[in-house]
């Protein structure tokens, strides 16, 4: 009899050391629930597209030129609706004919005039440059490796805190358009054309696939390009 309460006795100090062990971490996050890449989902945040250029006697120069032909397509390939010409408020009057200069540059290459709008800023000295731009989105990067839990403690069975966050740091660095974060791209329309054929053929009782390629080991030796 009192071997088995020794037995009992010894049972219960192991489960309850085990139990010990093997307890919750305070280090770790607490209700996020077991799937991580929750706690880094894919998020966006405002952003300024915006190119300062110089004031020059002789107005814009060739590279200037390219600069605003570049923000033209970047603008026309963004959602905004508004690209804002600024302009030093105690500025000479080279930096106003600059501005104009920009706005009809930048209507020349497709941006409407209603959508270019000029305005003062206050810059540090007279000789500061012209700003033009728009506002944008970026993807929002999380930053992995701030703070890491007790990874050998895994009783509540919850990730690590920093888990999954390379995976999505990774996605949001290689998005090439932002927007995409947001709302999926429409569809494009499809092929009227194709589907035309496809019908004729399927009425005519023909074969509606495309022709299949031969395969290089069944065509013949002419048809292998030296």
């Amino acid at each position: 009899m009192m071997n088995r309460s020794f037995y009992a006795c010894l049972l219960g100090g192991a489960a309850l050391a085990l139990s010990a062990c093997v307890g919750p971490d305070a280090n770790l996050d607490r209700g996020m629930g077991p799937m991580p890449l929750s706690r880094y989902v894919l998020q966006v945040e405002p952003d300024q597209d915006r190119i300062a250029l110089a004031v020059h006697q002789n107005g814009l120069s060739l590279n200037q030129r390219q600069a605003i032909m570049a923000l033209a397509q970047r603008y026309r390939g963004s959602n905004q609706t508004g690209l804002v010409i600024q302009v030093p408020t105690d500025g000479e009057q080279m930096a106003n004919q600059t501005a104009s200069q920009i706005a009809s540059m930048l209507e020349n290459v497709g941006v409407p005039r209603a959508q270019i709008s000029v305005e003062g800023y206050r810059a540090p000295s007279a000789n500061a440059p012209v700003l033009a731009g728009f506002t944008t989105i970026r993807a929002a990067v999380p930053r992995c490796g701030a703070e890491w839990g007790n990874l050998g403690r895994t009783g509540n069975n919850d990730g690590a805190s920093n888990f999954g966050c390379a995976v999505n740091a990774n996605l949001a660095a290689q998005i090439s358009d932002p927007n995409d974060i947001v709302a999926p791209r429409t569809m494009t329309p499809p092929s009227a054309q194709r589907r035309t054929v496809v019908f004729e053929a399927y009425r005519q009782g023909q074969v509606t696939s495309a022709q299949r390629e031969q395969l290089l080991s069944e065509s013949r030796v002419s048809d292998v390009v030296e």
